[in-house]
C-alpha cells in the first residue's frame, strides 16, 4: 500500500521524532523511504549531513531500504512537488509545534503540505 515514503526532516525536534513512526510504516509494507531536507540555498546542504546520518543510521539498523535528497526552494511546496514527481504513497513529517502557528499565521509547513499533497500525508506531534 505504501511502496514509497517520503520522509521530510530538518532541525526540529518533532521532525526527528517522527522516525518511529517511518520505521514501523516502512517495516509493516516493505516500503523504500526517500529522506528529504529542503534547504533556502546551496550552501545549506552540508548543514543537513547530521540529520541524514542520524535517520539513515536508523533506517538502516532495521534494514529499511532509503536514500537521501536534497533539495532547494519553499519547503511546503517543493515537499508536494517532490512527492508527485516522485510518485510518493505517503509523506511521513513531523508537526511544527503550536508556537508556528502563532509565529507564522499563514500556517505552519505541516499544515501547507496537508492542504498541497498529491498524496496521503501523515503528521506525527
Amino acid at each position: 500500500m505504501f511502496g514509497k515514503i517520503l520522509y521530510p526532516v530538518n532541525q526540529s525536534r518533532e521532525s526527528r521524532q517522527a522516525i518511529g513512526m517511518v520505521l514501523n510504516i516502512a517495516k509493516h509494507h516493505q516500503s523504500h523511504v526517500i529522506v528529504l531536507s529542503v534547504v533556502a540555498d546551496a550552501a545549506a546542504a552540508a548543514d543537513v549531513a547530521p540529520i541524514f546520518e542520524e535517520v539513515t543510521q536508523a533506517l538502516a539498523a532495521d534494514g529499511v531500504p532509503h536514500e537521501t535528497k536534497v533539495a532547494t526552494g519553499t519547503p511546503a511546496i517543493t515537499i508536494c512537488d517532490l512527492a508527485d514527481e516522485l510518485e510518493v504513497d505517503l509523506i511521513v513529517m513531523g508537526s511544527e509545534g503550536m508556537m508556528v502557528a502563532e509565529e507564522h499565521p499563514e500556517g505552519s509547513v505541516s499544515q501547507k503540505v496537508v492542504n498541497l499533497s498529491p498524496c496521503a500525508v501523515l503528521v506525527v506531534p
